[in-house]
């Protein structure tokens, strides 16, 4: 693999670094309270500099957004050998390491307090978060479909049964009680029941792909361990 320009590699490092800076401002201020100059600050530029990257608040917004659906949808648009069942964990633990992140709660915090004020900023997370990450499980699952691995009427319904069924509970606790961030076993609890109760009802052959989960969830579970130990 050909090495990128020295130049390249610089504007891909600071953009990743403005992208962070803006994370870490939007989830201690809000969107309303952001403004490019505290992100300027944050990611050590100028805000000339900032502005060569990112030419609104609004965009800066939205590929930060993008920026983490598209970490959360990696495994989904670049399928595991694996196969479906495997691709499955692998989105479930890339959504809840990403959702359940204390800068990621007090950016959902601070939105859903603003929007009575602001809806528009409502409207903005919505549209390049939730929404975009909605129509990346909606294509995946739907390919499955396709190919005789799934069996439902309507995508939309069934990505938002995985995505509930998953994570819904304790992301809902952490959102409201930031003193009570759920262990890693606590999520990995509902995270695995969330993929059986979806298999059983979603999928062509659920006792097979059942017995295909549980070893997987043991590997996991083995390599958490390591990682944290």
């Amino acid at each position: 693999m050909t090495a990128l320009p020295k130049r390249q590699q610089n504007r891909i490092e600071r953009e990743r670094r403005i992208l962070r800076a803006a994370l870490k401002v939007f989830s201690e201020t809000g969107y309303s309270g952001a403004t490019m100059d505290a992100v300027a600050v944050e990611a050590g530029l100028s805000k000339p500099t900032l502005y060569q990257y990112f030419q609104s608040k609004e965009a800066l917004f939205s590929a930060m957004m993008l920026g983490e659906r598209d970490r959360m949808l990696d495994v989904f648009e670049h399928p595991s050998p694996g196969g479906m069942v495997e691709d499955l964990l692998g989105f479930a633990w890339d959504y809840a390491d990403t959702v359940m992140r204390p800068d990621m709660l007090s950016l959902a915090r601070l939105i859903v307090g603003e929007v009575q004020r602001f809806p528009e900023i409502g409207r903005a997370y919505q549209e390049v978060g939730p929404d975009r990450l909605l129509r990346g499980i909606m294509d995946y699952l739907d390919g499955q479909r396709r190919a005789g691995r799934l069996a439902f009427e309507d995508a939309e319904l069934a990505a938002q049964d995985l995505w509930g069924l998953i994570l819904s509970a304790p992301r809902t606790q952490a959102l409201y009680m930031p003193d009570r961030q759920p262990s890693r076993a606590e999520i990995a609890r509902y995270v695995n029941n969330g993929l059986r109760v979806f298999l059983k009802a979603y999928s062509t052959d659920p006792e097979g792909d059942l017995a295909e989960l549980e070893p997987l969830i043991r590997a996991h579970s083995v390599k958490q361990v390591d990682h944290d130990s």
